[in-house]
């Protein structure tokens, strides 16, 4: 279900500093019915958000039908802002 996956990671992009370097730490599909041959349509939305976890869901439709034809869940893993690490002198560019 990757495009459930992308949907919900740029929704957690749109929202937090350092979103970008989210990783999905678990993602759960269910399956409510069989889509027809179209197109399918995301709706993403973050349920919740906090400094180390993002959590949200996505329901995925099949164009121009009212009912989703699945229910995804998923929780991202936000890391702390990462520090410049200092480098020993022997390991700094040379000039």
């Amino acid at each position: 279900m990757a495009v459930a996956d992308y949907a919900l990671y740029g929704a957690v992009m749109s929202v937090v500093s350092n979103g970008d370097k989210a990783v999905t730490a678990s993602l759960n599909t269910m399956f409510l019915r069989r889509p027809t041959p179209r197109d399918v349509i995301c709706e993403a939305r973050l349920l919740r958000c906090g400094k180390r976890l993002a959590y949200g869901e996505v329901l995925l439709y099949s164009e121009g039908d009212a009912e989703p034809v699945a229910h995804v869940t998923a929780t991202y893993s936000i890391p702390a802002q990462a520090k410049q690490p200092k480098l020993p002198k022997s390991l700094n560019a040379r000039k």
